[in-house]
């Protein structure tokens, strides 16, 4: 009977468009539902604006990445895939396409899309290091 009615629930509900991102690594594609296209149109900017953290000695390092570029925070490095923001708002919403590495151990840490207003949806988990993005960078 609950299953019926779940059903008869979802049937209910409008079908949304859903808009697929891809990933400009490895091709991969991410699904987003309830995400109007009109509301998707985004500029690739020419880099990223990062702020890495070290959680033991307390330095927070400014990085600035251009597309493919690699930096060091601390003993990880953090490689820029792509960044994209809104086309109608540059400096609002930037989400950054980054890749981070601990050398040291041969390790990948992340590997996907960071957000700049929403930090912890997608963030790096490390015991020591932080990794955010501000913004993309646009010229």
């Amino acid at each position: 009977m609950i299953r019926a009615i779940c059903a008869l629930v979802l049937l209910a509900v409008p079908a949304t468009a859903q808009s697929v991102i891809t990933s400009p690594i490895d091709g991969s594609t991410t699904v987003l539902p309830d995400a109007p296209a009109e509301k998707l149109k985004a500029k690739r900017g020419i880099g990223v604006a990062l702020k890495g953290l070290d959680k033991v000695s307390g330095d927070v390092s400014d990085l600035d990445l251009v597309v493919g570029g690699t930096a060091t925070v601390g003993r990880i490095e953090v490689t820029l895939g792509e960044c994209r923001y809104p086309e109608d708002n540059p400096s609002g919403e930037g989400y950054a396409w980054l890749t981070i590495r601990d050398p040291g151990r041969d390790v990948v840490l992340f590997d996907g899309w960071m957000v700049a207003s929403s930090p912890a949806l997608n963030a790096l988990d490390h015991p020591r290091y932080d990794v955010w993005v501000i913004r993309c960078i646009t010229a």
